[in-house]
């Protein structure tokens, strides 16, 4: 097992900073991957020590691909620690029980086939309805009653966090988008997360592709897009500012990287751990091609000059500003627009 670095979410409880996300396995994000493929590549991030694993219900497919992963390498099964969602359909939170919320959580120790799940991050689409904080605490519940080793959230705004918080819920961590392109945890996120004790695991760190060599010197893409990844971030871009200040980023982060003979993938994720309070990056991967990338990334150190380059090029950016998720919860913006809101409606609310 490589010794790369881990970040310990509670007592007893360490995970590697950087982890697999899964979200390009899901159905319906982009070209499927084979799977052998997938497993083979799985196998090859926990050798790594890469253990830790980004999942959720509503990625169609890949917490059953996770527990079949188990299933295969029961060795490596004893290290991988996997870390889910639980986004109850937008139509059913006016109605929301706490048997839907347990029948999620239920079939998720099903597909991955734990017994207890090790992190569960709750998500809700819309703070207009009251029930989140009520939600939260049916899965403290369920913590107590052994299915769950850590409660924790995905892109909850701290007003909220501070309602959960004050409701006596322990929030472990917090999953939400931070990158060099969208640093809108720093508008009082990572201040509450320091405050309270609470982990960031952070998505979108490479803007899902965007920030790499392939996108250097090359036009902006028209549309349509190869995958769902490319959809989101290309937005994401546009709050950050035009296509020509995204490549005067590309171009300090490729002179940077080339200094330390790396690569601007690498460069992108360690910039994010560096960043007070993030504990953890997560970075996509379909297959274990990028894996060099990743271990470069946990290896690099970035110099103070190197850091003040790449913040002269953010002072010339226009944003995403607000509160973290807002401009994605905006009803009828264009951010809002794209996401799928009700993908576990088969399941929940049937009763």
């Amino acid at each position: 097992m490589g010794m790369v670095e881990r970040i310990e979410l509670a007592p007893g409880y360490a995970a590697s900073r950087i982890i697999k996300g899964n979200w390009q396995l899901a159905e319906r994000h982009g070209p499927p991957v084979e799977r052998q493929a997938a497993l083979d590549g799985m196998r090859r991030f926990v050798e790594a020590g890469f253990d830790t694993f980004d999942c959720a219900d509503h990625y169609v497919g890949v917490e059953e691909l996770i527990g079949d992963f188990r299933t295969a390498h029961p060795d490596l099964a004893q290290r991988l620690k996997v870390h889910t969602k639980v986004v109850p359909d937008r139509d059913v939170l006016p109605r929301i029980k706490r048997a839907d919320i347990e029948f999620l959580i239920d079939r998720a120790r099903q597909r991955l086939r734990m017994d207890c799940l090790d992190l569960v991050q709750f998500h809700w689409w819309d703070y207009a309805v009251a029930g989140y904080v009520e939600s939260m605490g049916w899965l403290a519940d369920m913590q107590k009653e052994g299915k769950i080793r850590l409660v924790g959230t995905t892109n909850f705004d701290v007003p909220r966090l501070r309602e959960i918080t004050a409701a006596g819920i322990r929030i472990a961590s917090n999953q939400l988008q931070y990158s060099v392109i969208d640093r809108r945890p720093e508008g009082g996120m990572t201040a509450f997360a320091r405050e309270s004790g609470m982990a960031l695991l952070c998505y979108g760190t490479v803007a899902g592709g965007f920030l790499s060599t392939r996108w250097l010197g090359v036009a902006d893409p028209a549309p349509p897009l190869a995958n769902r990844s490319l959809v989101k971030y290309r937005l994401i871009l546009d709050e950050f500012g035009s296509w020509d200040l995204f490549q005067a980023l590309l171009r300090t982060l490729d002179g940077i990287a080339r200094a330390h003979g790396t690569s601007i993938t690498a460069v992108a994720t360690r910039w994010v751990l560096d960043r007070p309070a993030a504990s953890a990056a997560i970075v996509g991967a379909r297959t274990d091609a990028h894996l060099a990338d990743l271990l470069a990334a946990d290896a690099l150190r970035l110099a103070d000059a190197d850091r003040a380059a790449i913040d002269s090029v953010i002072a010339r950016s226009s944003g995403p500003a607000g509160e973290c998720y807002a401009l994605e919860r905006e009803p009828g913006g264009r951010h809002a627009g794209i996401m799928w809101t009700n993908q576990n409606l088969r399941g929940v609310g049937a009763r």
